[in-house]
């Protein structure tokens, strides 16, 4: 039987590394690939950034002892394209983008996938928390056995062209059983820590990124009451979220939180805690992952941000992109511009983006 081969995206963490070492053991012949995403003078490096020269250099020295060959391929353009700029263009938008979820859909699953088939690879394979499960015809994207690891939330956008090329293979592991596989074999990352933060933004401070990048200054405004009563001034509207209440710089009576980005007025609207919740979602440039579209009214469950539970819904399609999601109970803090991901038990069903 021919040896299939598979580009293994490596980041130079212990995750993928470990994906590498476990596709060898599987007896696939594997290629590893390192994704330069950006120039340094495009961020603002710390020692917790990822995608530095430092990680390339543990994914080469990862793939030298596996005694696999590793390439580096220059996405910085596309990066800038579909990743910071869709970014930045959210923000200033009054919106709250989660990039993590554009580059897999345009960098990792788009363009490195293409680059695999054009090299003649089989598969293409990372280090996400995730499993691919084939039923009949039909591939489904399920959860994570480690469910405090769990990536099926960012992978939504996967369609089954795609699911039918990938492979995942941590999802049945947990991230000590994967940290002490790198152990074992000697890898020079096995106690790397994680990046937490947005790996062009590391230091969190979004707003001076967005203008630095941007060139833009975004003006100062009024904080109101959702009365429209004047509270104060804030510092430019990229800077704030909803249910953010830290950091507004006001001395208020009693704890207030964003609740409303008004972008066309440049206001950034104030309530209390009670004001954060809502029922209904809708949400637009849905894509499923397991069907063509939703079938009338569906029972299904919904996450709204990464690190949250999903909850019960109803869920119905308004047309070929958009669904509305109405929760059994109202959930705090719905923010514009993140991803709402259907779930059916373990199976993503596909996702959207909040309007």
């Amino acid at each position: 039987m021919e040896t299939k081969k598979i580009m293994t995206g490596m980041s130079g963490g212990v995750d993928s590394s470990v994906a590498a070492y476990l596709l060898i053991k599987e007896g696939f012949e594997v290629f590893g690939v390192t994704m330069k995403l950006f120039d340094s003078e495009d961020v603002s490096l710390t020692e917790k950034s990822c995608c530095t020269s430092d990680d390339a250099e543990d994914a080469r020295a990862v793939c030298s002892l596996l005694g696999i060959k590793h390439y580096m391929f220059n996405l910085t353009e596309d990066f800038k394209k579909n990743v910071i700029g869709r970014f930045a263009e959210a923000y200033a938008n009054g919106l709250t983008p989660n990039p993590c979820i554009d580059c897999n859909r345009y960098l990792k699953f788009r363009s490195l996938m293409s680059r695999a088939e054009e090299l003649g690879m089989d598969y293409l394979a990372t280090g996400h928390y995730a499993r691919i499960e084939k039923q009949g015809d039909t591939f489904y994207l399920k959860k994570a056995r480690d469910s405090s690891k769990d990536q099926s939330y960012v992978l939504y956008c996967l369609t089954q062209e795609q699911l039918k090329k990938v492979k995942f293979p941590l999802g049945n592991f947990t991230k000590a059983e994967v940290r002490e596989i790198a152990a074992q074999n000697g890898f020079v990352n096995a106690k790397k820590h994680e990046s937490q933060d947005i790996c062009f933004v590391p230091d969190g401070d979004y707003g001076s990124f967005i203008e630095r990048y941007t060139g833009r200054k975004f003006p100062c405004g009024d904080f109101t009451d959702m009365n429209g009563n004047r509270l104060g001034e804030h510092k430019g509207i990229i800077r704030y979220t909803v249910g953010q209440r830290r950091g507004l710089g006001l001395a208020l009576p009693e704890s207030m939180y964003v609740v409303k980005k008004d972008v066309a007025n440049n206001r950034v609207v104030l309530g209390f805690d009670r004001d954060l919740y809502s029922s209904e979602v809708n949400v637009g440039d849905v894509t499923f992952t397991c069907t063509d579209a939703l079938d009338g009214e569906q029972r299904l469950s919904a996450k709204i941000r990464y690190n949250q539970k999903e909850q019960p819904a109803c869920v119905i399609q308004t047309d070929e992109t958009h669904i509305k999601i109405v929760f059994d109970e109202p959930q705090r803090a719905v923010t514009k511009g993140q991803s709402a991901v259907l779930y059916d038990g373990d199976t993503v069903v596909g996702g959207g983006i909040i309007e």
